[in-house]
């Protein structure tokens, strides 16, 4: 079904994609983005935040660019891998949208899940809507035995300590109203994968509401999985550190 309350409202959507050795994936993410905001008449802005990327990501975002026009792919690149947290920050320097938009590049986010995102925001007035792997419907694909544990046990361990009353807090496809992440973004110190549960649990801490959206999360398409074991060990030290000052 068209749902052309989005158009009728004004509201500009901003999707900030981060991305580190992503050509292969690039192309079909912006398609689908390109195809979803389309069919529902959704005012909407790509930002590509190129990390440097050794794989020639940046000559696909500039082919994307040629053929989408400039106006809908904003290529916004840095010279080298600076991590998430920063690329967040520089992408919505430069967003027009007065909502934005942050998912992952590597398909691991469906594009189709964002009208019911955008629709659940105007249901409840929300500031923040976050796609949850755990919740009615939503499932993970493609993740083994080992990943899934490690994903529950995180978001287990972050609900016990914190108790920042949202279901998925590793996850990182998620809507904000632009001022909302601005705070958010201010207040934030953590890197890397931390960094996206630590916006939950400082909204919570600053009272804005959540709204949440099952959904099915796919394991990677294409390329290696970036949560490593490193990754994972720095986790639970943030964690520990964010247990620390909240």
């Amino acid at each position: 079904p068209r749902c052309d309350m989005a158009a009728r409202s004004g509201d500009k959507f901003s999707v900030l994609l981060p991305t580190y050795n992503e050509r292969e994936n690039l192309p079909l993410v912006v398609w689908l983005l390109v195809r979803t905001f389309r069919q529902s008449g959704t005012d909407f802005e790509i930002i590509v935040i190129d990390d440097g990327s050794p794989d020639g990501t940046q000559q696909v975002a500039e082919q994307l660019e040629a053929i989408y026009g400039s106006d809908t792919i904003l290529l916004r690149p840095r010279p080298k891998k600076l991590g998430l947290g920063t690329a967040y920050i520089h992408g919505m320097k430069h967003a027009t949208g007065n909502f934005i938009v942050i998912m992952d590049a590597d398909l691991s986010h469906h594009p189709k899940f964002i009208p019911e995102f955008i629709r659940k925001q105007k249901e409840g007035n929300f500031d923040i809507v976050s796609g949850t792997r755990y919740k009615g419907n939503g499932g993970v694909y493609g993740w083994d035995l080992k990943r899934k544990l490690i994903s529950r046990g995180a978001n287990f361990i972050t609900q016990v300590l914190l108790r920042p009353g949202a279901s998925d807090l590793t996850g990182s496809f998620r809507l904000y109203r632009k001022e909302v992440l601005q705070k958010l973004m201010e207040k934030c110190v953590s890197k890397g994968y931390v960094f996206q549960m630590e916006m939950i649990v400082r909204a919570r801490q600053l009272g804005y509401t959540i709204g949440e959206v099952p959904i099915s999360f796919v394991d990677r398409v294409y390329g290696e999985s970036k949560l490593g074991g490193n990754e994972i060990v720095s986790f639970l030290k943030g964690l520990l550190t964010l247990f620390a000052t909240t």
